[in-house]
C-alpha cells in the first residue's frame, strides 16, 4: 500500500493570521488535496480560527514547536517529512526533509543575511513568494525565488453581488508597526472629502480589521481621530463571511499602506502584494491605492482601479468617477473580470503542485 505524503510548517506569527499566514495555509490546502498529510508546528490548535478567519477548511495535526525547539531536534523530526514550509523571522535552520522551502512574506534584507553559516543551513532550502515585488528585492540581497500568485476565496469570486451602498471600504489589521494599513490616513482623508465635495456627504467610511491587544493604543488614536463621527464605523475581527459582505455592499475600497514610505529604502513598509484590494476588485468595489509595493503590480491603473501619490489625486478622482457611471461599471466589470481569471484557486492550486 503506497503510503501518503507528509508535510510540515513552522510560522512563528502563525497566529497573527493575516494575508501572509492565508497564503502559506492555502499552499498546505493544496497538497492536502492530493493526499498530503499535512503537520502544523505550534501549541494551540488554532483549526477554528483558520477557518472562521479564512475560510480554509482541510484536515491538520498540530504537533508542539519543543519538537523542533533545537538543531538536534529540528534534524531529528523533519526527517519524515516529504515537505518542510518555514517563514523566517531571520534564523535558519538545517532541515532533514526532502523538500525544503522558505515562504518569503516581507521583502527585508535582515531577513536574509546570508553568512556561510546560514548559506549551509541554506543549501537544500527553495524560497518561494506571492509578489514579484518581493522576487525583485530577494534577486538584489542574492536570494533566487519562484513566484506562486496567491488565490482568492471562490466564495468572494463566485458569490452572489449585493446592492452597492454609499460606503467606501478599508481592511486590515489595526496595528502601525511594519507595513501599517495607515487607517489614520483614511480616516484624514475621508473627512477632507466629506468637506469638500458634497457628492459624498451620506457616504460612510467602514473601516475592518483584524485586533489585538497588542494594538489598544494605535485603535484608541483611531477612534480619538474619528472623534465621535458616526460616519465612520469599526469593524473588528470580523468572520469571513461578514467581510465578504462588506466588500459585496461597498461602492469604493480605499487602501493607503506605504503611504509616506520611501519605497526605494524601506520596500518592507509598503504593501508587498495586497490581497485585500484583489478581493474588493473581484466584490465589484471602485478601488483605489496608493501608489506603492504590489498594488502596482496588480492594478491596470484606469482600466481595472486607481493608483493615486496623494489625498488630492484621490479625491479628485473620487469626484471624477462619482459623476461618470458608466465609467464606473466598466472599471467595476473589467476588475471583476481580471481577478477571477488570474487569482482563482484553481489556477494557484496547479502552479503549487508544478512548484513543488
Amino acid at each position: 500500500m503506497k503510503k501518503n505524503k507528509r508535510a510540515s510548517l513552522y510560522d512563528p506569527y502563525l497566529d497573527t493570521l493575516g494575508g501572509g499566514e492565508k497564503y502559506i495555509l492555502s499552499v498546505l490546502k493544496a497538497l492536502s488535496e492530493k493526499g498530503t498529510e499535512i503537520d502544523v508546528f505550534w501549541n494551540k490548535n488554532l483549526s477554528y480560527e483558520i477557518r472562521a478567519r479564512f475560510s480554509l477548511n482541510f484536515k491538520i495535526n498540530w504537533r508542539p514547536v519543543e519538537e523542533i525547539s533545537s538543531s538536534f531536534r529540528a534534524w531529528q523530526a523533519l526527517r519524515h517529512y516529504d515537505y518542510f514550509f518555514y517563514v523566517t523571522d531571520g534564523s535558519y535552520f538545517a532541515s532533514s526533509a526532502k523538500k525544503n522551502f522558505v515562504y518569503a512574506m516581507v521583502p527585508d534584507k535582515n531577513l536574509y543575511r546570508l553568512d556561510l553559516v546560514n548559506k549551509i543551513k541554506l543549501h537544500n532550502y527553495k524560497f518561494i513568494t506571492h509578489s514579484n515585488l518581493t522576487q525583485t528585492w530577494l534577486k538584489k540581497f542574492g536570494l533566487k525565488s519562484e513566484v506562486i500568485l496567491p488565490c482568492l476565496d471562490d466564495k468572494l469570486l463566485l458569490g452572489l453581488s449585493l446592492k452597492k451602498e454609499r460606503v467606501i471600504l478599508t481592511v486590515g489589521r489595526f496595528f502601525r508597526h511594519l507595513h501599517s494599513k495607515r487607517q489614520d490616513v483614511a480616516i484624514k482623508t475621508f473627512k477632507q472629502l466629506k468637506k469638500t465635495s458634497s457628492l459624498f456627504e451620506d457616504y460612510k467610511l467602514v473601516l475592518a480589521g483584524g485586533f489585538k491587544k497588542e494594538d489598544k493604543s494605535y485603535f484608541s488614536e483611531l477612534k480619538k481621530l474619528a472623534d465621535s463621527d458616526k460616519s465612520i464605523i469599526f469593524k473588528t475581527n470580523v468572520s469571513i463571511s461578514e467581510l465578504h459582505k462588506f466588500y459585496k455592499r461597498a461602492s469604493y475600497y480605499w487602501h493607503f499602506a506605504g503611504y509616506g514610505v520611501d519605497e526605494k529604502k524601506h520596500p518592507e513598509a509598503v504593501e508587498h502584494l495586497g490581497i485585500t484590494p484583489l478581493e474588493a476588485m473581484a466584490s465589484g468595489c471602485l478601488t483605489f491605492c496608493y501608489s506603492a509595493g504590489g498594488p502596482k503590480e496588480t492594478i491596470d491603473n484606469g482600466k481595472t482601479g486607481f493608483l493615486f501619490k496623494n489625498d488630492k489625486e484621490l479625491i479628485k478622482k473620487m469626484g471624477y468617477l462619482e459623476i461618470n457611471p458608466n465609467r464606473k461599471k466598466a472599471i467595476m466589470e473589467r476588475a471583476k473580470k481580471d481577478t477571477k481569471k488570474e487569482y482563482n484557486y484553481s489556477v494557484f492550486k496547479k502552479k503549487v503542485l508544478n512548484s513543488l
